[in-house]
């Protein structure tokens, strides 16, 4: 049996400093990545197993040996069990040095037609392709409960305001179920992004393939990926292109939930207090007792600027990048995997706020008592009488203090018009957001079948 330090020697002699620098953070970014790092060696053992050549590279049995210690180190990793050393520099190395300790020479030829390149891009694709469907649900619970909120007060009118400014009677029900439906829309980006990465790469191998008859189809169906890359140095050039394209779409769901936690803020100031916070989701001052701070809110505001940034990161790195890989996009890793992880917990977040959310009703009224919100439903009133509009608009400025005493409540139960105060389909919207629950976890089911069956030995 060989020597299984033999493994972590594969790379060359490095100098300590250079191997500290080029190592960076994945001793410890790619413990995430362990589990679906294993999957995928599966995948392309099993397929060196099926493949027509001879002499044969693995035997039904030799296959299944390196399955089950690949369902043992799966299980070590879910225990907090599995570790990369330096000597390791990465989860590709650490995976295939256990292997050797384990099976010696069989573990050695587990990276046969198969290079570091397509093996961290089929591990970060596996890795996105779990958070991303585990985002996209909570994002349509979300929805949910911002729809629930608007269901809870369909009556309750609100300050709409532009500028900041008063400007015309809209509705709690209308506020919370605008920022479903956005939230809802940001989910077309993420399917994008989903389908983008739904493809894979292994057998690209370093970006031009091999000289053995691989079967890449096999592999991409063992994964349950909806296809593989055709052009294999395509395949290659997408590491980055796919990360940055995540980004992009989570960058959307932040800024969405930017401004609902900006609303959040104002709206539950003393000066509006239309909301009040729950105060087991706000911070104290360590000087001011009355303090029940929306430090969250203001979190949230921050992360999705610094989500603008990483996307942007992403996509600069890639910006001048000759064609094939580079070691630039090394630096991707780290900021795609800590932007999903930023959306996902402001999802949650969020749903804490929305669900524990109290509305104020009298205080949303009693901002009715400044009459020119009321100015341009009072001018169409007039224009539905016969009189022009920019006529009823002069009379209606002229006469503002005409307007005092308006009952907001008949005012936006005038507005019955496609998603008017009165027109609101809250039922289609949580249609909407159910059927996007029920597609992402029939994505989870699919791959969580595929990688059961993947573990399952072969006679």
């Amino acid at each position: 049996m060989s020597n299984p330090a033999d493994t972590a020697t594969t790379v060359g002699k490095i100098n300590p400093d250079v191997l500290a620098f080029t190592e960076g953070k994945d001793p410890v970014l790619d413990l995430a990545l362990a589990e679906v790092d294993c999957l995928g060696t599966a995948a392309h053992v099993t397929m060196l197993t099926r493949m027509a050549f001879k002499p044969t590279l693995f035997t039904p049995e030799q296959r299944n040996a390196v399955v089950a210690a690949l369902a043992d180190i799966i299980a070590e990793a879910r225990r907090g069990d599995f570790s990369i050393t330096a000597a390791d520099q990465d989860v590709h190395l650490a995976v295939e040095r256990r292997l050797t300790e384990r099976l010696g020479d069989l573990g050695k030829k587990v990276h046969t037609c198969r290079s570091r390149n397509d093996q961290v891009a089929v591990d970060i694709r596996l890795h996105i392709r779990n958070e991303l469907n585990a985002l996209r649900i909570e994002l349509a619970d979300l929805a949910a409960d911002l729809l629930a909120l608007a269901q809870k007060h369909p009556r309750v009118p609100l300050v709409g305001r532009t500028h900041l400014q008063p400007a015309m009677p809209s509705s709690v029900a209308m506020w919370a179920s605008a920022y479903a439906e956005m939230l809802l829309d940001d989910d077309y980006l993420l399917q994008a992004a989903a389908k983008v990465n739904n493809l894979c790469p292994l057998g690209s191998a370093a970006g031009y393939g091999v000289p053995l008859p691989i079967d890449r189809q096999l592999t991409s169906d063992l994964l349950a990926f909806d296809r593989p890359h055709h052009n294999v140095f395509y395949a290659s050039c997408a590491r980055g292109k796919d990360e940055a394209v995540l980004l992009s779409a989570c960058s959307q769901v932040m800024l969405s939930l930017s401004r609902l936690a900006e609303d959040l803020i104002l709206f539950s100031m003393p000066e509006f207090r239309y909301f009040t916070l729950p105060r087991d989701l706000c911070t104290g001052s360590s000087i001011m007792p009355q303090k029940y701070n929306p430090d969250v809110l203001e979190l949230i505001r921050a992360k999705a600027a610094l989500l603008i940034g990483q996307a942007t990161a992403a996509s600069t790195i890639l910006k001048a990048m000759p064609g094939g890989y580079n070691r630039d996009l090394q630096d991707t890793k780290e900021l795609y995997m800590e932007g999903l992880r930023t959306t996902r917990t402001s999802l949650r977040i969020m749903r804490l706020m929305a669900q524990n959310l109290t509305v104020n009703p009298e205080a949303c009224r009693a901002a009715f008592a400044e009459p020119g919100v009321f100015a341009t439903d009072r001018a169409l009133e007039l224009v539905a009488s016969g009189m022009p509009f920019r006529d009823a608009y002069h009379q209606v400025r002229d006469h503002l203090e005409d307007l005092r005493g308006m009952d907001p409540d008949a005012v936006i139960a005038q507005k019955t018009h496609l998603g008017g105060t009165n027109g609101l389909d809250l039922p289609l919207l949580r249609a909407r957001a159910d059927t996007l629950r029920a597609e992402a976890s029939a994505a989870q089911a699919k791959a969580a079948a595929a990688f059961a069956a993947l573990l399952q030995p072969i006679v």
